[in-house]
């Protein structure tokens, strides 16, 4: 059985669904005057988790099954992304985008951690590829992500300090 192929497919189906729910979002809140921040690092995010799917494969062992440890924990990290997705509802998205009159979400694990998302994609990062046995692409995946994420997640900051500041201002 080419357990690479099931599980890196099926991952790649979940991410395909959660890019149609990003997108319908995105279209309806740009419509209701949203406006898209930071554009620039977005195909880069793309493109990392391409390949980091494409690396998953590639250099996974075709018929050992792989570690159903890392399997389940990168299951349950699925589980606390959905509940941020939930938590978000019709603003989340997979770019940054802010609609200046949206509230800030604070319910859900915004409750605990600003970017729970972040560190959700920071341990699957690093969970897939060792459920395969593969330390370096974990390694250079990390790292990579480690760069882009620092990069968003201060694009995001800013935009959402902006949105802090005008709602206190009122």
């Amino acid at each position: 059985m080419n357990w690479p192929a099931i599980v890196v497919g099926l991952v790649a189906l979940e991410r395909l669904a959660e890019l149609v729910l990003a997108n319908r979002n995105t279209r309806a809140l740009l419509r209701a005057g949203a406006q898209e921040i930071g554009r620039g690092h977005y195909p880069l995010i793309v493109l990392l988790h391409l390949t980091w799917l494409v690396a998953v494969y590639v250099f996974a062992a075709k018929t050992m099954p792989p570690a159903w440890g890392w399997i389940a924990f990168y299951v349950a990290l699925q589980a606390l992304r959905y509940w941020a997705i939930a938590s978000l509802g019709r603003y989340w998205t997979t770019r940054i985008i802010t609609l200046p009159s949206a509230p800030l979400v604070t319910r859900g694990p915004y409750r605990f951690v600003r970017h729970p998302n972040y560190a959700v994609v920071i341990f699957e990062i690093v969970a897939l590829p060792l459920a395969f046995d593969e330390l370096q692409v974990a390694a250079i995946f990390c790292w990579f992500n480690a760069i882009l994420i620092a990069w968003r997640v201060r694009i995001e900051t800013k935009a959402l300090d902006n949105r802090r500041d005008r709602a206190a201002a009122r």
